[in-house]
């Protein structure tokens, strides 16, 4: 069915997110024609530009759960409503996994419905909501969410996700037949390549993201007070936590063993992780497949991550990266030293760069994607 158009239908866009977006509907542009369905997209956004896009509101998320939950409800009929005038025979909903009243809608008019979740959304919305209600209020909530999104899974035609462990870690079986467990996104191995050769970089270990709680920046402000003073730290990226980051590590920065290189537009990225000789990377259950992650090994820069959802199926310990199996800062700050006297880490930073050209070049997501919908 790879001739069969798509429309692609997501939950309110984030600027952190349109990147994943994009990349899915370049994927699907290689194969078929698509049109996107969202909310809230940037009037800059470049998605606009090369798709059709059909916004069915331009208002956010509101703050407030209770809004929020109708703002949920309204836009299900308002999807709805869009699926039905459309011709796409293939709805595919990136993410928005929980949207019970479209998923089940497209099935009534006869579409074909894909599902790709991008993460554990019922936990993302429980750390969000704890913060705000009691954690019994907060779980009951998620809980709800995760019993919409197991509704939608059993309507849909086919799923599709990042991994296989990403599979597991969502509670889905990878052997299943309408299961499709290798989905994930590319990298432009062009643009993301080593432009530093790995033996001449310096000692530099660093992160790359949001400086906020949910990256575990107070951890990693930790550990780069506890890494040998030979091994500089550099964090890169911007967010809430930046401030208190600049304050508490203030006698580090003076001293040149850390760096708070700010925000970096994402050409840039590029040129900030070929620096590096280890992307330290305590990576949260609530992501399907951080696209730091991939973007780092094709720059020939090993990974040092946590081992969840889809990160085992790429990061390999002592092949394509290690993985972070303890969380104390002492003991983080001590292993990547080992790291940093690895004999291997130059092989393991040319396993990283292979690992991508050969599973996740554009050639060969689109490639994934047309045998998914031929399948269909």
């Amino acid at each position: 069915m790879s001739e069969e158009d798509v429309l692609v239908v997501t939950h309110p866009l984030a600027p952190a997110s349109e990147n994943h977006v994009e990349s899915l509907l370049d994927i699907i542009a290689a194969i078929s024609t698509v049109a996107l369905v969202t909310t809230n997209l940037r009037d800059e956004s470049e998605i606009r530009e090369k798709y059709e896009v059909n916004e069915i509101s331009a208002a956010g998320m509101h703050d407030s759960i209770f809004v929020a939950a109708i703002q949920f409800i309204f836009n299900q009929f308002r999807m709805c409503h869009v699926v039905t005038k459309r011709e796409e025979n293939v709805v595919l909903f990136f993410g928005a996994t929980a949207y019970v009243l479209p998923i089940l809608w497209a099935r009534i008019v006869g579409k074909t419905v894909l599902l790709e979740p991008r993460g554990d959304v019922p936990l993302t919305l429980r750390l969000q909501w704890e913060q705000r209600v009691p954690s019994s209020i907060a779980r009951v909530l998620a809980g709800s969410v995760w019993a919409l999104e197991r509704v939608g899974y059993a309507l849909s035609h086919r799923i599709i996700t990042y991994t296989p462990a990403m599979a597991e870690q969502l509670g889905l079986d990878p052997a299943e037949p309408t299961l499709h467990p290798h989905g994930a996104r590319y990298v432009d191995t062009e643009r993301f390549s080593p432009t530093i050769p790995f033996e001449e970089r310096d000692c530099v270990v660093g992160f790359l993201g949001r400086l906020d709680e949910e990256k575990g920046i107070r951890n990693l402000a930790a550990v780069a007070q506890a890494v040998p003073d030979e091994i500089t730290f550099r964090f890169i990226g911007d967010g809430d936590l930046r401030g208190w980051l600049e304050n508490e590590l203030e006698s580090e920065i003076e001293q040149g063993t850390v760096e708070v290189s700010g925000w970096v537009d994402h050409d840039e990225v590029p040129a900030q992780l070929n620096e590096l000789q280890l992307l330290i990377l305590p990576s949260q259950p609530t992501e399907g497949l951080p696209t730091v992650i991939l973007e780092s090994l094709a720059c020939g820069t090993p990974v040092y991550a946590t081992p969840v959802s889809g990160v085992p199926d790429v990061v390999k310990e002592g092949k394509t990266g290690y993985l972070m199996r303890e969380s104390d800062p002492e003991t983080i700050a001590s292993r990547v030293s080992q790291i940093q006297r690895d004999e291997k880490l130059a092989t393991v930073s040319e396993n990283g760069r292979t690992l991508i050209e050969q599973k996740f070049s554009f050639e060969g997501a689109v490639e994934r994607y047309r045998r998914i919908l031929e399948s269909l």
